[in-house]
């Protein structure tokens, strides 16, 4: 059974019109079952476009959400993949800013039923870093202790293992060698987490990122991406920023079959590389680019 698509929407009419046509080039795209969820307005400014990306999503899917009030993004995913999960064991779940390649549901089903009974996934990502794959190195994909926001999906029975509430901050915040190892997977982990229990952000992805690391699991990540996120600009949500760091090679070769290790692990050349993207070195490069415009 194909996995049901979650599609998170706002503002942007433009965006999910681009979203539901890199989808509809996949083959999988028409007997796949779709869901879309849609934030209600900031404010008066808001409401002309929602109504526009509401019709969008109506020829998308009659499976359509719309929220009365402004959730914010981290709300309406945790609340709407929630909703999904009391009916489906499994989900991939897309925010309308991205870009899909032709195979993207191929890859993602597959990998979805391949790593269903490995314990150790947590997620699998369709954005995948620009990763050198080692020599004799096995398979299409490789493990993060990292999850992506943009294109994944994941298993209900993981999902609920999910403590968004993070009741275990306080022990966690006052112990140096745990933040040590969680800014193992980025220099930048500890700081976000704080931040949003700080109320300084709303993120829902630094929440899964800690507890996929607090229980010792693992992401699946592409060498070639299956997604290109295009939600950088003054109009994003969390990206406002024009220059990304996160470098990709798209997947143009069309296959539809791909080849995962059972015997997957952890590679120390592909974790130092992951590394190097969410490094302070790189993170400082990065808004020299963006203050200078470059």
């Amino acid at each position: 059974m194909l996995a049901p698509i979650i599609i998170f929407a706002f503002n942007r009419p433009e965006a999910l019109k681009r979203l539901k046509k890199s989808l509809a080039s996949d083959y999988l795209y028409e007997e796949s079952e779709k869901f879309v969820f849609i934030d209600g307005p900031r404010n008066e400014n808001d409401q002309n476009k929602i109504n526009t990306v509401v019709e969008i999503a109506q020829t998308i899917t009659s499976n359509v959400t719309v929220s009365i009030a402004n959730k914010g993004l981290g709300t309406s995913i945790i609340t709407g993949v929630s909703s999904i999960f009391q009916k489906y064991e499994k989900a991939i779940i897309l925010e309308d800013d991205l870009i899909c390649t032709p195979n993207f549901l191929s890859y993602m089903n597959q990998a979805l039923d391949f790593y269903e009974k490995d314990d150790r996934i947590i997620s699998v990502c369709g954005y995948g870093l620009k990763i050198k794959r080692p020599k004799n190195y096995v398979g299409d994909v490789y493990l993060s202790g990292r999850s992506s926001s943009w294109g994944w999906a994941t298993w209900k029975d993981r999902w609920e293992q999910i403590d968004w509430n993070m009741k275990d901050w306080k022990e966690f915040s006052s112990d140096p060698q745990k933040i040590k190892a969680f800014n193992r997977n980025g220099s930048d982990m500890f700081s976000m987490l704080k931040d949003y229990m700080e109320g300084k952000n709303k993120s829902w992805a630094i929440r899964f990122c800690y507890n996929q690391f607090k229980l010792g699991k693992y992401a699946v990540c592409p060498f070639l991406s299956k997604v290109n996120n295009e939600g950088f600009g003054e109009e994003a949500t969390n990206c406002k920023q024009q220059y990304s760091r996160f470098k990709v090679n798209i997947d143009q070769s069309g296959d539809t079959h791909f080849s995962f290790d059972p015997q997957i692990s952890p590679n120390k050349q592909i974790e130092k590389e992951c590394y190097h993207y969410h490094s302070i070195k790189m993170r400082i490069y990065s808004k020299i680019r963006n203050m200078l415009r470059f």
